[in-house]
């Protein structure tokens, strides 16, 4: 199929939510393009509002290297976005940032004629607004993001082009941490809009895609959103497309988790570390059929009257990653510990220094977990 094709089969998806897989340079990008095309309406106008590699475009850096980089900034191309900049506060873009916890501080410098929006944006550390800085890759990604965000809240935009976001890949350059962040900030954003208008989020992240499904089909509110929610796998092979449905498999991810999760060890144990364990533990659940963590844990030697369950369940919420100290205190990091340590007994897992990363497949290897130990 073309991607013309795939955004009418993506069209005819009655889910309203949709999470789609793909590795990169599958094309996720013209996708999007391609279901704008798809879903305008009979006047040409846009039906929905996007998030994609044109929208990151709109950044640019100038290093202003002329003068030793006195006047940084990340420029704001001219684009059809530019009549909402002026609803757009700096206060409101740094409510969307307050969950990933920005070092720097910013201020927007506006056109001389309002409709153009802004011109630029000054990034700087507060208390020091005369010296510009430039912020990382991963933090550009993250502020484009927010901005979008808080642009997406505009009236006029996203209230008239209503009918569905298409999100395609905003984790680019993140770790794992503002992974997690941007799943909770996507989740937001279905809770805000759901039953309302389609959600489409593509992804080449394979832990963005546990995230939400795990949260969208098996977590606390799985009861609104599972049914609502449709899992697929964006493949290409000999310059073709296919879109197939994604069910009951088992992701390579676990493996990458533990592998990640053994290296935090080594370091320091955070918050987001539990909400990746418990991850494995569903895995593990899953595979036994079982689909619940409560009998893992009890497999692992823990006796359900220790509630640690609900203490596994109560560390692993967005909530708690996104606005408690980061760093686990010392009986959860034992807890944490005891658990790894039970999985890597209990199931055989055997961790392997890194690979190098695989070329892209047709589809994304899946893997069934070790047999339990006797």
């Amino acid at each position: 199929m073309t991607h013309q094709e795939v955004a009418n089969q993506l069209k005819a998806v009655k889910e309203i939510i949709v999470l789609i897989y793909a590795f990169n340079a599958t094309g996720k990008t013209r996708l999007s393009v391609a279901y704008k095309d798809a879903t305008k309406g009979s006047d040409g106008r846009h039906s929905g509002v996007y998030y994609n590699a044109f929208s990151e475009d709109i950044f640019v850096w100038d290093n202003d290297t002329a003068n030793s980089e006195a006047s940084m900034c990340m420029l704001v191309n001219e684009s059809s976005l530019n009549r909402f900049h002026g609803a757009i506060t700096e206060d409101k873009v740094r409510k969307k940032l307050e969950p990933y916890k920005p070092t720097y501080d910013f201020f927007f410098n506006q056109h001389a004629n309002a409709e153009m929006g802004i011109e630029y944006i000054s990034f700087f550390i507060a208390g020091d607004e005369q010296t510009r800085i430039k912020i990382s890759r991963g933090e550009e990604r993250i502020f484009v993001w927010c901005f979008f965000l808080a642009l997406f809240e505009v009236e006029g935009w996203a209230d008239m082009q209503d009918q569905h976001f298409f999100i395609d890949d905003p984790v680019s350059s993140l770790d794992d941490h503002n992974i997690f962040i941007t799943a909770s900030t996507i989740l937001d954003l279905i809770d805000g809009h759901f039953e309302k208008r389609k959600v489409i989020i593509t992804t080449h992240h394979i832990g963005l895609f546990a995230i939400l499904y795990d949260w969208l089909k098996k977590g606390e509110k799985a009861g609104t959103y599972s049914k609502a929610t449709k899992p697929l796998i964006l493949s290409l092979k000999d310059g073709q497309l296919s879109l197939k449905g994604f069910h009951k498999e088992v992701f390579l991810y676990h493996l990458h988790l533990l592998q990640i999760l053994n290296e935090a060890r080594a370091s320091e144990l955070q918050a987001f570390h539990f909400a990746m364990l418990r991850q494995v533990l569903e895995n593990v659940a899953s595979f036994l059929g079982v689909g619940r963590v409560g009998f893992v844990l009890e497999q692992l030697g823990f006796k359900p009257e220790e509630r640690v369950s609900e203490i596994v369940n109560f560390l692993s919420h967005k909530n708690v990653y996104r606005f408690e100290s980061a760093v686990l205190v010392p009986d959860n990091k034992k807890l944490f510990e005891e658990i790894f340590d039970g999985l890597m007994a209990r199931y055989n897992f055997v961790l392997h220094a890194p690979a190098p990363a695989p070329a892209p497949a047709e589809e994304p290897a899946l893997r069934t977990l070790a047999a339990p130990a006797p």
